[in-house]
């Protein structure tokens, strides 16, 4: 399991490197996962499953993203059909389309990314 997950984590890595920034759909089996992030919210997971408390958003709008980079996990659990985009520019610049399912999203490379706007 450990192998598949190391092999998986170094595809995503090789693809976003390669200037594909793949947004699967939400996977329902994060139960788990979304425990760790607070209900209402979206969070930044780092790769050993810890979420730091400056990546944990609960309001509507842009949040400026500061010495974030390398391999994270996004994940959305929010209520009400809320979801989030991720931005490369400051303050909401370049996003992707809004990605409403709740769960995690990911692995991917935050070092080209500056912004993440949770949207209604």
């Amino acid at each position: 399991m450990r192998k598949l997950a190391k092999t998986a984590a170094g595809i995503a890595a090789a693809l976003v490197g390669a200037g594909v920034l793949l947004m699967p759909a939400a996977s329902a089996t994060t139960t788990g996962v979304l425990a760790n992030c607070p209900s209402g919210a979206v969070c930044l997971q780092e790769p050993n499953g810890t979420i730091l408390s400056k990546n944990i958003w609960y309001s509507y709008g842009a949040h400026n993203l500061s010495g974030v980079t390398g391999i994270k996990y996004a994940i959305n659990n929010q209520t009400g059909g809320a979801g989030f985009t991720i931005c490369y520019d400051r303050n909401g610049g370049r996003c992707t389309d809004p990605l409403r399912a709740t769960g995690t999203y990911g692995a991917y490379d935050y070092t080209p990314i500056n912004s993440i706007v949770l949207v209604r």
